[in-house]
């Protein structure tokens, strides 16, 4: 959560005449969510994100042999292994930085491969996908009826192009008894403040998934020399120096940060999961309330923009395709025996912020148990996926700091009104299923503060001496923050305020965590500055909280 530009009540600066104009003409006498489920409303929103029409696959085709310069800019990327398939993803852009991508209103046709070796000397699967224009030549591939457990590499190709080789894996079969799983989590790449270092030394770790719990991007300006980059040698299009509002403003970031070659080479190594956080659409938007003041039925159609291009821009399937403003974002992966991972999606259901948001003094209004971070459907689905759970280990990846947080030592302390201190009464039910699910294995992977945490998880956080239920590891920032520091400013406070706080250092980084049957080992990676290209990765700190018996301990 970076600190946003809060703009004047009622206004955004920016918003452009088009969205304005639709939400006033089919708005105004709606509610909220009616707004987009409406006749008059669904024809508004096609008219303002340009979602495809029953006709879209009449569009001319295009011959990639036409296509004269190199259309895989952006990278291959994979995602949600499962046993038995991989999902695969590119987009075509030969001119990343302009709208369309360079490429005609037209459709392309896109050849695929996956193989058992790197040379694609042993092919198992091969076929043909077309690149849609109402979709910005953005593909995906579910290659499904594959051997579980094994590594596979892939590539795509059109005309005389070839993209670069990815490589990937699928899950474990459901009952296998897997020895160890190896998995990075990571969050918040603004890349106005910095190079994405961290992301070059990831992809030379042996992982077998990366977990990106959300602010994928910002939706920030970001200047010609690319803010904190400071770049001397290149100049950025003037359409990156304003928020972005509109799906074409979505879809050029996540061109811009997607062509950056640090980030591009984690997704060519590792499958990804991702979940959002706000930046994807707004800084601290909660369901339908926006930043700002601006009319609901106008964040709506921005949220249905941001929604539409992070489904074109993520290795992630057909389900998740959104429908308007709305995306089942959360979802369940098992690896074995050995983890269940619960991915959550902590912004589009919650309600609104306690107390104007920030950091506040807990009150009946923060602690009102109607309060909800995930909304109840989703809180009903996690605590029934306990209740089946045989895994070893039950992870939650999710993107605000779930442990108690307080800011001083005294009795005088605030607490983040956007982190699950806001929504004490939904954390609690959430812990009380977990335990009558009988979960001995808890851990909640988190991002969003751009700094790394290690927490116990107390029964009640208030008595330091309470039963403790889980463990939270927290991973830094890729950049936002720019470089931090080993000990923020607020070191001392917090980590004298939180006895359950075992770990505290404020660089860039990620957390990389080894679970096996009889342990999970936590190692927070960082690297000494992002402001500068190149810095080397140490190791600030490792952590071991053993099965059964819950609490870091250092290793």
């Amino acid at each position: 959560m970076t600190p946003a530009p809060h703009h004047p009540a009622g206004r955004n600066p920016g918003h452009s005449a088009e969205l304005r104009s639709a939400a006033r003409s089919f708005g105004a006498a709606l509610g909220r969510r009616r707004f987009l489920t409406t006749t008059g409303a669904a024809a508004a929103l096609a008219f303002a994100v340009n979602l495809p029409t029953a006709g879209a696959a009449s569009a001319a085709e295009l011959d990639g042999r036409r296509i004269t310069e190199d259309p895989f800019t952006l990278g291959v990327a994979s995602g949600d292994p499962l046993p038995d398939s991989v999902l695969l993803w590119t987009r075509l852009a030969p001119s990343p930085y302009e709208s369309g991508g360079g490429l005609p209103d037209a459709r392309v046709a896109v050849h695929w491969e996956l193989a058992h070796d790197e040379r694609f000397r042993h092919v198992v699967r091969r076929g043909t996908v077309t690149a849609h224009p109402e979709y910005a030549h953005a593909v995906r591939v579910d290659v499904k009826g594959l051997d579980s457990g094994r590594v596979f590499h892939y590539r795509f190709r059109t005309g005389a192009w070839t993209s670069p080789a990815g490589r990937t894996r699928t899950a474990p079969a459901r009952d296998a008894r897997t020895a160890a799983l190896r998995l990075a989590a990571v969050s918040c790449q603004a890349y106005h403040d910095g190079y994405f270092t961290a992301y070059r030394h990831l992809a030379d770790e042996d992982l077998d998934v990366v977990f990106h719990l959300g602010d994928y991007l910002y939706e920030y300006a970001v200047s010609a020399v690319g803010g904190a980059r400071n770049y001397t040698d290149r100049t950025l299009p003037a359409h990156f120096a304003k928020e972005t509002l509109t799906l074409e403003d979505y879809r050029l970031r996540y061109a811009l940060y997607k062509s950056d070659p640090d980030l591009r080479a984690a997704h060519q190594a590792h499958p990804f999961v991702v979940t959002w956080d706000d930046h994807e659409t707004e800084n601290n938007y909660a369901d339908d309330t926006p930043e700002n003041s601006v009319p609901p039925e106008e964040f709506l159609l921005r949220r249905a923009a941001a929604y539409r291009a992070y489904w074109e821009n993520q290795p992630l399937r057909t389900p998740q395709r959104p429908t308007g403003p709305d995306m089942r974002l959360y979802r369940r992966l098992r690896f074995g025996r050995l983890a269940q991972f619960d991915v959550l999606d902590t912004r589009q259901y919650r309600s609104d912020q306690a107390y104007g948001d920030g950091w506040q003094v807990p009150g009946p209004e923060s602690e009102d148990p109607a309060r909800t971070l995930t909304g109840a459907t989703q809180e009903r689905w996690l605590i029934d996926g306990w209740r089946s759970s045989r895994a070893r280990w039950n992870v939650v990846p999710q993107q605000v700091t779930f442990a108690q947080r307080k800011d001083v030592p005294t009795d005088a302390y605030k607490l983040s009104m956007d982190s699950w201190d806001g929504y004490p009464a939904s954390r609690k039910r959430l812990l009380d299923g977990a335990a009558a699910a009988g979960v001995d294995n808890l851990m909640v992977l988190t991002g969003d503060v751009h700094v790394g945490y290690g927490f116990d998880l107390k029964q009640d956080f208030d008595d330091p001496s309470s039963r403790t239920v889980g463990t939270e590891i927290v991973a830094t920032s890729i950049t936002s923050g720019k470089d931090g520091a080993d000990k923020p400013a607020n070191w001392a406070n917090q980590t004298a305020a939180n006895p359950h706080m075992k770990f505290y250092n404020g660089r860039r980084g990620y957390a990389l965590v080894t679970l096996t049957d009889t342990a999970a080992r936590a190692d927070y990676r960082t690297v000494s500055a992002v402001t500068t290209p190149g810095a080397p990765v140490t190791t600030a700190g490792s952590f071991v909280t053993e099965a059964g018996d819950p609490g870091l301990k250092p290793a």
